[in-house]
């Protein structure tokens, strides 16, 4: 018998998307294969707790998101951190995904994060509690997977603790498995795109046609 959807693993990819690239969406796309992933939940983070206020409000990277996502089947906009007062929090965030009402207590989450994310996990507010919401797939480099010695020792300890080698072990539980995973190598990153705007360069080939159409009709990341 064929598993139902609904209890199949969902990714959870939370982000500031200042603005949304290629880099993101290849990420979710290889990681829903690779983990046979129901879908990817998208989730712009309002307030981001780590990062530099974001250049654009919450709605605008909202906007980007939904129009970058259109099309996928796989792919689904979460808005609800958009209009969450405060700062935007990670373990909250799974937290109201694991109410009755939306996920539930059993269905295996997997939280989709890049290997400097997750080098940077330790100093996340509640950080150890993310085990207990959902399973962690890291994205690294091809050849460069993530090195346990360079990581803090709490976080190495839970890493090696934690670590699941085979992707078809996610589906077997809700939560507390971490997975590492290479991905196509594209050096792209929403810095050097705010670059490239600002100076009135082309982002082509960088990230959707569709957002860099959006970005050009509002004059988004411009210098004036």
């Amino acid at each position: 018998m064929l598993p139902d959807a609904a209890s199949k693993p969902l990714g959870i990819f939370g982000g500031t998307f200042d603005p949304v690239h290629f880099g993101h969406l290849r990420l979710a796309e290889e990681a829903a294969d690779l983990f046979g992933l129901q879908g990817v939940r998208w989730i712009p983070a309002g307030r981001p707790a780590l990062r530099d206020t974001p250049r654009l409000g919450p709605r605008q990277r909202l906007d980007m998101v939904r129009l970058a996502i259109a099309g996928n089947p796989r792919f689904e906009l979460d808005p609800a951190e958009v209009d969450t007062p405060g700062t935007s929090y990670t373990v909250p965030t799974l937290e109201r995904l694991r109410q009755p009402d939306a996920c539930g207590a059993e269905r295996p989450l997997v939280l989709l994060l890049g290997n400097d994310a997750f080098a940077s996990l330790a100093g996340w507010r509640r950080w150890r509690s993310l085990f207990e919401l959902a399973h962690v797939a890291v994205a690294h480099r091809p050849g460069y997977p993530v090195d346990p010695e360079r990581l803090p020792p709490e976080l190495a300890a839970a890493f090696r603790r934690r670590l699941c080698p085979d992707p078809g072990q996610l589906a077997s539980a809700p939560a507390g498995r971490v997975i590492s995973f290479a991905m196509t190598p594209l050096d792209i990153s929403a810095t050097r795109i705010r670059a490239l705007l600002a100076k009135g360069a082309s982002p082509r080939y960088l990230m959707p046609d569709s957002v860099i159409a959006h970005i050009r009709e509002h004059r988004f990341y411009t210098e004036n």
